[in-house]
């Protein structure tokens, strides 16, 4: 192995040589990969240095007061959003991918209308979908300050990504799968449900994880349909704020510095845990070749 690596490295240097534009791109791209991962390291290092220190038990007691700043109640609220906001946007975005690459016909003009929606609303900033829940959902219907408002409104801003990914997911599915089961006599829906959706799972679970990232760390988008309520969500009309406005708050009060930072820590700990799970999840439920 240890030889073929090096023959490797030698033809490649060797290409490299005939070719200096290649050289200084890869350069360039290896320089990127550095600067990235380095920012990376020094943001979590930064994180951890300054809030694994402030880590006391009083910040994971059940109820919130301004003496503990216990941020047991936005964790809670974090999942209950989260579980909420994928319950509305995975059955939509999945369906709906699912249409546009194994039933609707090549070259239809409502597909690529979709598609053209959908990336534009990928791009819209998270506020602009703050005020069309606090809009829609706070004056329109009457709701006020609720959790299921931000959860839908968090729904909405995530359908896209859901949308995309899962499509490109499906579309990596090679066409002799396909094939092989109509050759074998199954139908159309069977196809889909029982070959193509299990080849793809990894795809789409990697979307999920995305989306989920997007909705653990979103705070404008939920300030003004859910509200900043420091309590337990009594229900889906009641108020309650997450983890990161949880955070944003006590960063915005200027009062709370270290409790603050001790937030970053569990939210940080908080989106490696769900991303690790949804690996795990996705190398078990994926279709094993």
């Amino acid at each position: 192995m240890r030889v073929q690596n090096k023959e490797k490295i030698s033809q490649r240097l060797r290409s490299y040589k005939k070719q200096p534009l290649s050289a200084l791109l890869f350069l360039l791209v290896m320089f990127s990969a550095v600067v990235t991962l380095s920012v990376l390291i020094a943001l979590i290092a930064y994180i951890l240095f300054k809030g694994i220190p402030n880590l006391s038990p009083e910040l994971f007691a059940w109820e919130y007061t301004t003496e503990n700043v216990s941020m047991m109640p936005a964790i809670i609220n974090t999942l209950i959003i989260t579980a909420l906001s994928l319950l509305f946007a995975l059955p939509i975005g999945i369906a709906s991918a699912i249409y546009l690459v194994e039933y609707a016909k090549r070259g239809n003009k409502l597909v690529s209308l979709v598609r053209v929606t959908t990336e534009t609303l990928s791009g819209i900033p998270s506020i602009v979908y703050g005020l069309f829940g606090y809009l829609f959902f706070n004056i329109f219907l009457e709701w006020s300050y609720t959790i299921l408002g931000g959860a839908l409104t968090l729904a909405i801003m995530i359908l896209p990504l859901i949308m995309r990914t899962t499509e490109e997911a499906l579309i990596a599915v090679p066409d002799l799968y396909r094939e092989g089961s109509f050759g074998l006599g199954a139908g159309k829906l069977r196809t889909v449900f029982r070959i193509v959706l299990p080849s793809a799972v990894p795809g789409i679970l990697a979307g999920v994880i995305l989306a989920i990232g997007r909705i653990v760390g979103e705070t404008a988008a939920l300030l003004y349909p859910a509200g900043t309520a420091a309590q337990v969500a009594d229900g889906l009309m009641s108020s309650g704020r997450t983890l990161a406005v949880h955070m944003y708050a006590l960063l915005n009060e200027g009062l709370y510095m270290e409790q603050a930072y001790a937030t970053a820590v569990v939210l940080l700990v908080m989106v490696i845990g769900i991303n690790a799970l949804s690996g795990l999840i996705a190398k078990k439920v994926g279709v094993k070749e």
